[in-house]
């Protein structure tokens, strides 16, 4: 395991999946199946099943929750609500929106105590009450290498809430204004941009500010990375939304087959280079505004013990 792709990972298994009304105000990358709900929440968790299976038989460690509430259509996402560090640091994050919040659970949490190093866990989710959302490796893209927090302006990321986290944690903020074509915020960071050991992927023609977008380019190349950029179209179809995960055979790059087909021959290079790809076939999941990386939460820790769970728990 290199200290930016993690061997082991959690994932929800969605329940009564279907896209958010509450977060499409911002979130546009949302879509309507068009389906009835019961068939979009079992194509969701059949895309969810074939996704984990995909992830194990490259060797990944998965630990699967099944989502047990009818009242948390984003469950599957679960990289928002919290997220690990090196050294046994777990955070806990709190969330833009109501139906967001009843995502966190603690079953998790034990998990992560009893299966790992865990020294520390920080809890910012009361912080909820005086109207404060840092939501997790979504609003913010994690250099564990350059230890830098890259963070686009939003709703869902507060200002003051990330410096604490910073400070807290030994990142350097490194915060900008991303815009789509029609001038809108990007709701989540990780949706233009992937960083991983030895490339990273970000849609730079998103960055407003010219001064910043040459800065981030320079700190994502200096510890030698390839960098490869992304056009508006790309970031539409998913391709920012991928992780870098540790293998017992190399590294691999998770992302969704439509982000896949979005990248050109070159760009695949560039990421074959040092890590596989490994598409993972989730439209459905998709329609909610979301990917492969937000559905993966990786686990920057020390195994306590090899015992993983083999299915839903």
């Amino acid at each position: 395991m290199t200290v930016q792709a993690p061997a082991n990972v959690v994932m929800i298994r969605p329940n009564r999946f279907h896209p958010n009304p509450e977060t499409a105000a911002d979130n546009r990358f949302q879509s309507v199946p068009g389906d009835s709900a019961d068939e979009v929440a079992n194509r969701a968790a059949s895309e969810f099943d074939a996704a984990v299976g995909r992830l194990r038989d490259e060797g990944v460690g998965v630990h699967v929750f099944q989502d047990a509430r009818d009242d948390t259509p984003d469950a599957v996402f679960p990289n928002n609500w919290f997220s690990t560090h090196p050294g046994g640091h777990v955070a806990i994050y709190p969330m833009f929106v109501p139906s967001r919040r009843r995502e966190r659970r603690s079953d998790v949490i034990e998990m992560l105590k009893a299966d790992y190093r865990v020294q520390v866990v920080t809890d910012y989710s009361g912080l909820e009450q005086d109207g404060l959302a840092l939501e997790g490796t979504g609003a913010m893209v994690i250099d564990h290498i350059g230890r830098i927090a890259y963070v686009a302006r939003s709703h869902r990321a507060d200002p003051v809430l990330l410096e604490r986290f910073c400070t807290n944690f030994g990142y350097e903020p490194m915060v900008f204004d991303a815009i789509d074509e029609d001038g809108a915020p990007v709701y989540h960071t990780n949706v233009v941009m992937t960083i991983g050991t030895h490339f990273a992927m970000v849609s730079l023609d998103m960055i407003k500010n010219a001064a910043r977008r040459a800065e981030i380019a320079e700190r994502l190349v200096e510890p030698g990375r390839d960098l490869i950029d992304l056009t508006h179209h790309q970031i539409a179809e998913f391709a920012g939304n991928a992780i870098e995960l540790s293998t017992p055979t190399g590294l691999m790059t998770a992302m969704s087959s439509r982000a896949l087909a979005a990248l050109d021959k070159s760009q695949i290079a560039l990421i074959e280079r040092s890590a596989r790809i490994v598409p993972l076939d989730i439209p459905t999941i998709e329609s909610a505004g979301g990917s492969v990386r937000c559905m993966i939460a990786g686990l920057h820790l020390a195994k306590r013990n090899t015992n993983l769970e083999k299915g839903p728990k």
